[in-house]
């Protein structure tokens, strides 16, 4: 059977006919329901994870600990060498009727797209909340949910905008059966790919211009009828009656009203939903030559770069005291032991960490002492501090930091380079809540290009930390690694108990440490690595 499928891509509109034999989906819309946010998730029968994922289609790429799943398909950097938001993720706009298949749809696409760092996004999550008596309407099958006003667009738009320039967000979660927002919204953050459906998806003209694709999943009214009826029933507990009254009243009505003369807006028509393979390779090819458009290369950028300048003002080194000066000897030399490296490593940490702990705001304070004097002393201005390590050798100096900062918390970020590439890229993150409130201490054993550290501090300014606020602490830094980093993020304070002048064709830093990792948890540091990209878990 004929399907004509239109694009307009570039702002051309272009007819194509396409033979694809009618063959209906596999699966059939349930709507968005109760989990109206969903991130790609792994094979049936694998554990269920909130964090950003991928799916391969033959082997899923990740990592399963005793508590939790890591997804290995990294996400490469989303910034430049200024560290500046280069690069947004790319929207798709799923817009058509009730049940119409438009979850189905946006499966298949992240399916058949095969690439990491995707967000699922549903418009359900944003209907207002309501009044008591609209509560009450809403009970009797007599509030109109399928009405432009009945969505929070204002809320709406300014989460896609925040999402697709990269930064972290909240997404509240709707209970279909109480009408209701649920008290604990949901943590969103790292798409490249965000696709957002929803009955309104081309209703709002801020909404339309964030939207890179828009397709319009075109379905029989008979056919979404009984798949609402279907829906509605099993999985928000109401009744026939009551459904059919609304669908007969509000729905229908909605869609040809507000729904159907908006997909001239669209880019793509697909017929069928789910069904219509044809029109979703098209789809996904696009979008990988978009996004094959929007690949960059930071640390080549940071490694050809020639630094001339003095080193930075926000760098504080360390002083080079005798003790210190012991302290590099033993650590640096490769025929010292893994427990005198451990102990003598510690050392030096804990040396660091206090070090750092001085640039954090203090102001003047006034105590009594047991003999009933006053004392002139200083005490910590700040709502909290919060230490982040780069997995895995950032985690070495926690228990410094955890031994002068009494019930800090801590975070973790992954970064691992890619091997092909050579691309720092992002595989997992676990922050506190409310971070953005925190002084924060991020910590990493050695710094070489600075791709990764500049990765770090990129996530924790997406999730609002203040830049000004953020304190890099390092054993080891090389003089390139520092500039990087000051370059791309002057407000950040770098802290560090050495500079190394140079790197080698490995990115190795001369003279360097080794690699802090291997050498710390005794593993094989066998791979050809930068010193900042082989501290890296081994699970």
């Amino acid at each position: 059977m004929a399907l004509t499928i239109r694009r307009r891509l570039r702002g051309r509109r272009i007819p194509m006919e396409t033979e694809c034999g009618r063959t209906m989906s596999s699966r059939s819309d349930s709507g968005s329901g109760e989990d109206s946010l969903d991130r790609l998730l792994p094979p049936t029968g694998a554990p269920r994870r909130k964090s950003t994922t991928s799916l391969s289609k033959t082997e899923p790429p990740l990592l399963r600990t005793g508590t939790r799943t890591i997804y290995t398909a990294g996400r490469p950097p989303w910034y430049d060498e200024h560290g500046a938001q280069s690069k947004e993720a790319f929207v798709i706009g799923l817009c058509g009727g009730s049940a119409s298949g438009k979850t189905t749809v946006a499966n298949k696409i992240i399916e058949a797209l095969d690439v990491p760092w995707v967000v699922l996004l549903s418009m359900d999550s944003f209907y207002k909340v309501l009044s008591p008596e609209e509560q009450t309407l809403a009970a009797n099958n007599d509030y109109n949910f399928d009405h432009p006003g009945a969505f929070d667009f204002e809320l709406l738009v300014a989460t896609l905008r925040k999402l697709k320039q990269g930064k972290s967000v909240k997404i509240p979660v709707y209970d279909f059966t109480t009408h209701r927002r649920q008290k604990d919204w949901k943590n969103v953050y790292g798409a490249s790919v965000i696709i957002f459906e929803g009955i309104m998806s081309f209703a709002d003209k801020e909404l339309l211009q964030l939207l890179d694709m828009k397709i319009f999943v075109d379905t029989d009214s008979d056919i979404r009828l009984v798949r609402r009826l279907r829906r509605d029933i099993t999985e928000r507990g109401r009744d026939i009656e009551g459904v059919i009254k609304q669908y007969n009243k509000f729905v229908k009505p909605a869609f040809e009203q507000y729904i159907e003369p908006t997909m001239r807006l669209a880019d793509i028509v697909v017929p069928r939903g789910g069904g219509n393979m044809v029109a979703i390779d098209l789809i996904v090819q696009h979008v990988h030559s978009q996004l094959e458009e929007r690949e960059l290369s930071v640390r080549a950028l940071l490694a050809s770069a020639q630094q001339t300048q003095p080193l930075p003002q926000t760098l504080s080194v360390l002083e080079s005291t005798p003790q210190v000066k012991c302290l590099h000897t033993i650590i640096r030399n490769k025929e010292t032991s893994r427990d005198e490296f451990i102990f003598y490593s510690k050392r030096l940490m804990r040396l660091l960490i206090e070090h750092a702990l001085t640039f954090l705001p203090s102001q003047p304070c006034v105590v009594q002492t047991p003999q009933g004097h006053e004392y002139e002393g200083r005490r910590y201005n700040g709502k909290g501090i919060t230490g982040v390590s780069v997995l895995r050798a950032g985690e070495t100096m926690e228990p410094a930091l955890r031994a002068v900062c009494k019930d800090v918390r801590i975070g973790k970020i992954l970064i691992q380079t890619n091997l092909d590439s050579g691309e720092p890229e992002l595989h997992y993150l676990r922050l506190p809540k409310d971070i953005s409130e925190d002084h924060v201490i991020l910590m990493d054993s050695t710094v070489s290009t600075g791709a990764a550290a500049m990765m770090a501090v990129r996530v924790l300014l997406d999730h609002e930390v203040q830049e000004e606020k953020i304190v890099l602490v390092s054993l080891l830094m090389a003089e390139l690694g520092v500039h990087s980093v000051a370059y791309a993020f002057p407000k950040v304070k770098i802290i560090t108990t050495a500079v190394d002048k140079s790197l080698d064709d490995l990115l190795h830093v001369i003279p360097g440490i080794g690699d802090f990792g291997d050498r710390y948890f005794g593993t094989d540091g066998s791979d050809s690595w930068s010193d900042e990209d082989q501290d890296q878990p081994s699970y």
